[in-house]
């Protein structure tokens, strides 16, 4: 008897399953004429996500893309994060996405990120907002005024930071570099100095962060349901920065001050569409790359110098060089020389193809487009994979391996290579990120030897080193 309850409910499990796949594939299957990609949209509901998040956690991340690559191409369909989607390794079409506006793809993420960041977010806005503010935080970012507040900010953080370091316990390079990025970016951004209220927004962004590339699905004592606690603590960041709003408002009259940050050039244009609480729901976003990508690509830069001998060895001479040039000259650094050592740059921008802080964008199509012989259909997702197309044999020769001289003679502008992102999109502190991690280079290999202990990189949720990277540093005597 026991046995035919079970064969019953057994039976009547595989049925819903069964019918639950069918309603699904008739919801999002197009019309005969359309040319799909070739592909699969997994178990029904679930699709591939588990696969894709399995593959996400393992060394080789992109080992979900490549196989598939191999059996359907470099354009494919799968059903990843509650969504049927076409995935795309394929450069060319990657760039067609980037570049699309709105009335073709708006950005589409997992919810756990929507819910997190809010409908304002820059990242989820759309049309003449986001061209509006984009706009304007990408030309201040660009501005000279801009950089050289950020190359002395970044000097005064990195010496407060390195003479407190010791040669007699480990430096912990990842927690260095976000104690120091966080900060200069939120003085770019709201000009706030050091103290609680700078501690009180690092606390709220390590719990906040956690949350955004979570699994859709709000289940207790998850990582999601943990952060959505921490959408009160968001309410307080914002609290924060309406209240500094209110103190600016007061001062007239405005419109003639000389922005000193971010939210000075936003409260200067007369757009009515940019409302307070819309600024102060940005600026709270707007740190994250201060807490999570900014901080990765210097903690990776040292972790691929400390395992290429040759590289930082050349790195190290081109900087001592310069530092030795300018002390003769009595000159200070500014942020122009930083940027002005070849070497250096190509070892931000091969940190840049082969750690890929940023894996990938994901976009929604409102209406069918087709791309290559491609046809994406209306209310169907795009993930622009950059990770597989950066590591591509194709592309770059010996991907997997860190080489910075390959970029002596590659143009960084190619369509293969978009660690930003791309189009309207672009990330507008692209610049700031390589000027941070210019001059956090240069005074660490002219102020110190070291050798990294064991350590790996973590590429899921978020890249990030598993132990932190721990180096053991001795100063150098000839350039303190």
């Amino acid at each position: 008897m026991d046995n035919s309850w079970i064969l019953l409910w057994t039976a009547i499990l595989l049925s819903t399953i069964i019918l639950l796949y069918r309603i699904n594939r008739s919801r999002i299957r197009p019309s005969p004429s359309s040319s799909l990609p070739l592909g699969t949209l997994g178990w029904p509901l679930i699709g591939e996500t588990l696969e894709f998040i399995s593959c996400a956690y393992s060394d080789r991340p992109e080992s979900f893309m490549d196989r598939r690559c191999r059996m359907y191409g470099k354009v494919f369909k799968s059903h990843i994060f509650g969504s049927p989607t076409i995935v795309s390794i394929d450069a060319e079409v990657s760039k067609f996405v980037l570049q699309s506006d709105s009335k073709a793809f708006v950005p589409s993420y997992p919810k756990s990120l929507t819910e997190l960041m809010g409908k304002s977010s820059i990242l989820l806005i759309n049309g003449s907002l986001q061209r509006r503010v984009h706009g304007l935080i990408g030309a201040f970012f660009k501005s000279p005024l801009m950089k050289d507040q950020i190359a002395r900010e970044m000097e005064n953080y990195i010496h407060i930071s390195m003479a407190s370091w010791r040669d007699d316990r480990p430096i912990f390079i990842q927690d260095e570099a976000k104690n120091i990025a966080f900060q200069v970016l939120v003085k770019a951004l709201i000009s706030l100095d050091p103290g609680e209220e700078m501690e009180f927004l690092r606390k709220q962004f390590q719990e906040f962060i956690s949350g955004l590339m979570s699994l859709p699905v709000n289940i207790p004592g998850t990582r999601l349901h943990k952060s959505l606690q921490w959408l009160q603590a968001k309410k307080k960041m914002v609290k924060l920065v309406e209240k500094i709003i209110k103190e600016r408002r007061n001062i007239k009259p405005f419109s003639s001050k000389v922005p000193g940050d971010v939210l000075d050039v936003l409260l200067n244009d007369t757009s009515e569409l940019l409302t307070d609480t819309l600024i102060s729901d940005n600026m709270i976003d707007l740190m994250i790359p201060g807490e999570d990508s900014v901080p990765v690509l210097m903690t990776l830069a040292v972790k691929y110098l400390s395992d290429c001998p040759a590289a930082l060895l050349q790195l190290t001479e081109e900087n001592i060089k310069l530092k030795s040039l300018k002390d003769q000259r009595g000159e200070t650094m500014s942020w122009s020389d930083y940027l002005s050592l070849p070497f250096t740059q190509t070892v931000i921008t091969e940190t840049l193809r082969l750690g890929n802080v940023i894996i990938g964008v994901m976009r929604k199509a409102m209406k069918d487009v087709e791309i290559k012989g491609h046809r994406i259909p209306k209310g169907w997702c795009v993930f622009a994979y950059f990770r597989s197309v950066h590591l591509d044999e194709t592309q770059y020769d010996w991907p997997y391996q860190f080489n910075p001289w390959r970029w002596q003679d590659k143009d960084t502008r190619s369509c293969s290579f978009t660690p930003f992102g791309g189009g309207q999109r672009l990330c507008p502190g692209l610049d700031l990120a390589r000027l941070e991690t210019s001059i956090f280079l240069h005074h660490f290999v002219t102020r110190f030897r070291w050798m990294a202990e064991d350590d790996s990189i973590v590429n899921f949720p978020t890249v990030r080193m598993k132990k932190r990277m721990p180096v053991w540093v001795k100063r150098r005597r000839d350039h303190s």
